[in-house]
């Protein structure tokens, strides 16, 4: 069959159940049976009749609503109830009258969490956070918010000293659009070609020692178990999220290991992180929840959270002039500590399980359990070199500072 017969046919259930997904942009299947009713398909699968007519002398494309909840047959008697309308001159007295609006943005937040961003993203909790930046749109329904609605919510997160958050929450509401759109719960998106709001430059900040060291002075205030997880996420240099939910299934105290699973890596790679003596000291300081896996909690149900406000109360407790600094330079600042032992590029990115190019092909799968004692003896030397940090600045303070 033709692509061009393949756009024009006479729909049957059978053949619109069997249409794919588009491949790079929507396309449309026009019935043959009833002039100007057509199907749209997404490139997520979702299917939407439309009308095409002409009403008030200008063609339009008329929406009547998406399938399966609106099926074939009332498809077929909706467009022709919306023709004979236009004939008569009162369909647009009853658009006015009968059109639903959309639904309110806090719902549309929900749905996308729930259908879109949970079965198909690791980090939906991040997008949940970022799109409850447009708290103040919550009520407002979907087709009804501007492109300037949209803007000062932006504007009011740059303000806030958080410009790159903003170039993320303008990511999630662009995503939640579209995804509306294939759903033909809109027709358009207000922020179609809106661009981000802040130029992001790639961060190259690394912690000198002191900088270091009055971190992690400052996290040891905060106890259990906000101290013990920033000092971890220092010796390990592995990321704040793989960390923060760190599972005591995934350590192995006898072979003083931890096993980041595929599914909970950033990359899809399982992970073997060999742990040092100092990881394994504050490992076992750590009170454990009945019935809960998780390493650092304060619930037993869910990981520890509030990262934004622990920053805030570490940096309160840090010298003013210190520069401005983000959990995830600790992955940085170890790599380029190990990397100044002279510990060799592939082994650093083994530690850190980073995709660089090194090693790569049938190479990098081979090797990726590889390394084990090479991560071991970097971790090592890199845990003493924070040590020695820590117990030279300990040992400039008077007994009683101690």
């Amino acid at each position: 069959m033709s692509y061009a017969a393949f756009m024009k046919q006479t729909l049957t259930t059978k053949s619109i159940d069997a249409l794919k997904p588009a491949t790079a942009k929507r396309y449309e299947v026009r019935d043959i049976k009833t002039p100007g009713l057509h199907l749209r398909v997404s490139v997520t699968g979702a299917k939407v009749f439309y009308l095409s007519a002409r009403a008030n002398g200008q063609r339009r494309r008329i929406k009547i609503g998406p399938y399966p909840i609106i099926s074939l047959v009332d498809a077929r008697r909706r467009a022709i109830e919306i023709v004979r309308d236009i004939e008569l001159g009162i369909f647009e007295n009853k658009q006015t009258q009968q059109e639903a609006s959309a639904p309110p943005l806090s719902e549309a937040i929900n749905q996308f969490i729930d259908l879109y961003a949970k079965p198909n993203t690791k980090d939906w909790r991040g997008t949940r956070s970022i799109l409850g930046k447009f708290a103040t749109l919550g009520d407002r329904p979907l087709d009804q918010i501007k492109r300037k609605d949209v803007v000062a919510v932006l504007d009011s997160i740059v303000a806030s000293g958080t410009p790159t958050r903003a170039n993320r929450a303008l990511a999630a509401i662009k995503k939640l659009m579209n995804w509306c759109i294939d759903r033909g719960v809109i027709e358009t998106s207000p922020v179609a070609s809106l661009r981000p709001p802040t130029r992001e430059v790639a961060r190259d900040r690394v912690l000198e020692g002191d900088e270091i060291v009055a971190i992690l002075k400052a996290a040891d205030a905060e106890g259990f178990p906000f101290a013990q997880f920033v000092h971890l996420l220092m010796l390990t240099g592995q990321r704040r999220g793989e960390v923060a939910a760190m599972r005591w299934s995934e350590i192995n105290f006898d072979d003083a290991t931890w096993t980041l699973p595929a599914q909970r890596s950033k990359n899809g790679r399982l992970h073997i992180v060999p742990l040092t003596d100092a990881m394994v000291k504050i490992l076992n300081s750590l009170p454990r929840f009945i019935g809960s896996d998780f390493v650092f909690t304060t619930t037993g149900i869910t990981p520890i959270s509030g990262f934004g406000r622990l920053k805030e109360r570490l940096d309160d407790a840090l010298p003013d002039d210190t520069e401005d600094w983000r959990f995830h330079d600790f992955r940085r600042t170890a790599s380029t500590g190990m990397a100044k032992l002279g510990v060799l590029p592939h082994v650093i990115d083994a530690v850190t399980n980073h995709k660089s190019g090194v090693v790569s092909g049938v190479a990098a799968t081979y090797n990726r359990y590889s390394y084990l004692e090479e991560k071991r003896d970097a971790l090592a030397r890199w845990g003493e070199t924070v040590s020695v940090l820590v117990k030279s600045h300990d040992d400039t303070l008077a007994p009683s500072q101690r």
